[in-house]
């Protein structure tokens, strides 16, 4: 099928469709320019070059259609090119496309602000602002805890990923490919184990308060709770593997912090906007974080991304201490507006635990008679499952299972500290018969390894 006229969004054909290999010729070419032109430090999951994409698919510039697990990494929730967010920006761009908020501000910053302040966990007063990226938001969450509290530790957790810049790439976990050769790292930032149920060593019934018990010792007395200036977590671990923390464990990091004048931060970057079958993964447990950061899923592509938090705390940060020239933009704003709109409207919440409903029986089905199936795991459209090496713990790389999905038109992503995990991350618009076809290329391509 031609796609030279055709526009991406929810009109698009909900099928799979291979015409060509994957990735196909006019694909290798424009990779072949990418080689040229990008440095191999930008990294490619599936080498084939998007025109369209919109519903649960993406389409290629060999007119390949693939199912699409990923949502540029928990970005497009509510589906590339959504009408309620096209017709918002549009508009926008139409009518200005930037003045910078500090300088000359509009409606829209404030209206999304108001909005996550009214969204997000807790009732207490809020304030929010707007930046660029899941990075430049933790990094500022960081930035209003130090100056708030006038302490400097930052404390994170095992497995944790928290982005690329200096101070995020410290406060992440992995080394390789993420911090590798890039220090010296930034200071006073502590790391302490995080509650691994398939990998707890006394097995996960007694995950949760060992963990914490562990962490909270390690704090009191290799840093001093009285230095914490922030304790810092993702619900659950994104590129660590989409590890669910044992239920009770972030309760109980809480208590801490509360009692300790600590501000709890939760990194929502990923797992935000009705992603895990809330519009937050941490009302879960009902946990209310102090600060809470987002970004991927708040703007449906554009970048944009959030600091909510106490006001006592954001209010603490003196004028002009806080910001950036792009923050905001009007675009993303109103592309955000668009978002918020679709999922309420469209009852997204509801669909992403209808396809973790979906998911979760077919993979732990899967799992009964694969033996590289450790642990199948998630919440929501924000699923996962670990191999391993049949009868045992140690990890089987994920990398090849993606390979074999990708050449049946299967869009899936890998992850994980051990780079053992297959992550699913569909679009909350992705229509069921895609979503049962998916799992059976899956299927499929997990079965060539039973003996392995």
């Amino acid at each position: 099928m031609s796609t030279a006229t055709t526009h991406g969004g929810p009109q698009l054909p909900q099928e799979r469709r291979l015409v060509t290999e994957i990735p196909g010729p006019r694909s290798r070419e424009l990779f072949a320019r990418k080689q040229s032109a990008v440095p191999p430090g930008i990294g490619t999951t599936l080498p084939v070059f998007v025109t369209h994409a919109g519903g649960g698919v993406i389409v290629d510039a060999d007119g390949n259609s693939l199912i699409d697990f990923g949502s540029g990494i928990a970005v497009t929730n509510v589906g590339n090119a959504a009408p309620r967010v096209v017709e918002r920006v549009q508009k926008q761009v139409a009518d200005f496309t930037h003045t910078c908020f500090m300088v000359a501000p509009y409606e829209s910053y404030v209206t999304v602000c108001e909005k996550l302040n009214a969204l997000t966990p807790g009732d207490h007063e809020k304030r929010t602002f707007l930046v660029n990226s899941g990075a430049e938001a933790v990094e500022n969450a960081v930035k209003v805890a130090r100056h708030a509290t006038g302490r400097q530790a930052v404390v994170v957790f095992d497995h944790g990923y928290h982005g690329r810049t200096l101070l995020t790439m410290t406060l992440t976990a992995k080394s390789m490919p993420y911090k590798h050769g890039f220090g010296p790292f930034a200071p006073e930032v502590y790391r302490v184990p995080l509650a691994y149920p398939f990998r707890w060593p006394t097995g996960p019934d007694n995950c949760a308060e060992e963990a914490a018990a562990q962490a909270i010792d390690m704090i009191s007395k290799q840093i001093g709770a009285e230095n914490v200036a922030a304790v810092l977590i993702e619900p659950i671990a994104g590129e660590g593997g989409f590890i669910e923390p044992a239920r009770g464990f972030l309760p109980k990091i809480v208590e801490f912090c509360r009692a300790n004048g600590i501000v709890f931060i939760a990194d929502e970057v990923q797992t935000g906007f009705a992603r895990t079958g809330h519009m937050f993964a941490c009302e879960d447990e009902g946990i209310v974080p102090d600060i809470i950061t987002t970004a991927k899923g708040i703007a449906g592509g554009l970048p944009l991304a959030a600091v909510t938090g106490r006001a006592d705390l954001l209010d603490h940060v003196h004028s002009g201490g806080l910001g950036g020239t792009y923050g905001g933009n009007p675009l993303a704003c109103e592309a955000a507006l668009g978002v918020l709109e679709t999922i309420e409207q469209d009852k997204l919440v509801e669909r992403a635990r209808h396809i973790g409903e979906t998911m979760l029986p077919r993979l732990r089905a899967i799992q009964e008679h694969n033996p590289i199936v450790g642990d199948v795991r998630g919440r929501g459209a924000m699923i996962a499952v670990e191999l391993v090496v049949p009868g045992t713990k140690e990890p089987y790389p994920a990398a090849e299972i993606a390979r074999r999905c990708h050449e049946q038109g299967l869009l899936v992503l890998t992850a994980g500290t051990y780079g053992n995990v297959l992550r699913f991350l569909p679009p909350l618009v992705i229509p069921d018969h895609l979503l049962e076809e998916g799992l059976t290329i899956l299927e499929k391509a997990l079965n060539v390894d039973q003996n392995v």
